[in-house]
């Protein structure tokens, strides 16, 4: 039991230690630039990855189709049991929703599911990710802000991304080698990146009420489960693309959700930074929990 809670803790703290020099970066001060990093990821960092780890990863297109459209399920899932949740509790929808429908898939999930499934488990999750990115920066936008804008999926580059990967996947078909090594380099940027500024991120928020963050976390993490169960049940996976499901699903509430719900809903902002920062807390003993014995 010891050994197995060893392996499980070389899996989560190579990603606590990156998160943790950017919480340092934080309290030391130094310069950095939130807006313009999550610019570069994503805009080159997010798209490159998805296209330099797709386009060389031996996956069925219709297993990596299903995590998709299952993904999309999970979040629906999400928005569903959280607006009942809110409503039940007498909080506001607009300002809660978002972070409640949105897991932090990119940040934490990916390194994760690379560190514990190997290269097919991070496909698998690239798979989730597509789908929660488009989504944040569409209805995570559209709820806080209560506006409602199409552009934004056809100008976002992931769409692009995935298109060419989806492409390369079904006909065989690689890029050309100084073009997929480009990628491999500019892709290679995004996690280092994104756990720095996920660490960085929550040095600077600002928390209100503990014991509603608390709640939150609670709520979400049962959520998680019951909808990681009934639909890895429904899809029949098992597995890489079963594990890479299940850790996407028990992922925090994800930090960018915030950023909206500040922007737009600033009274709300210290509620919303407390429960991401309380959920991406209890990882540390869910995730260990969930390999040894679920997955």
């Amino acid at each position: 039991m010891d050994h197995l809670f060893l392996n499980v803790l070389n899996v989560v703290l190579p990603v606590l230690i990156c998160a943790g020099i950017g919480y340092c970066l934080a309290l030391i001060k130094a310069p950095f630039d939130n807006k313009v990093i999550g610019g570069i990821v994503s805009r080159v960092g997010y798209p490159t990855l998805i296209i330099s780890h797709l386009s060389t990863t031996s996956i069925a297109i219709d297993t990596f189709l299903d995590v998709m459209t299952a993904a999309a399920l999970a979040i629906a899932g999400f928005g569903v049991l959280g607006f009942v949740v809110l409503k039940a509790i007498r909080l506001p929808v607009r300002a809660f929703l978002t972070p409640l429908m949105h897991s932090n898939v990119g940040n934490i999930g990916l390194p994760i599911t690379l560190l514990a499934l190997g290269d097919a488990g991070m496909a698998y999750a690239m798979g989730f990710v597509v789908v929660v990115l488009i989504s944040i920066f569409t209805i995570g936008m559209w709820i806080p802000a209560g506006v409602f804008s199409p552009r934004k999926i056809a100008t976002s580059p992931i769409i692009y991304a995935v298109t060419l990967s989806l492409i390369l996947m079904a006909t065989g078909y690689s890029l050309p080698q100084p073009i997929a090594k480009s990628f491999d380099i500019l892709g290679g940027l995004s996690i280092p990146l994104m756990l720095l500024t996920l660490g960085h991120t929550l040095a600077t928020l600002r928390i209100k009420r503990l014991g509603l963050a608390v709640v939150l976390t609670l709520l979400h993490l049962v959520m998680a489960v019951a909808i990681s169960s009934a639909l890895v049940w429904v899809f029949g996976f098992t597995g890489a693309e079963r594990g890479a499901f299940i850790l996407c699903c028990l992922m925090p509430s994800s930090v960018a959700t915030y950023l909206f719900i500040d922007q737009h809903m600033p009274e709300y902002g210290p509620d919303v930074a407390g429960f991401i920062l309380v959920s991406t807390l209890t990882t540390i003993v869910v995730l260990p929990v969930a390999l040894s014995y679920w997955i």
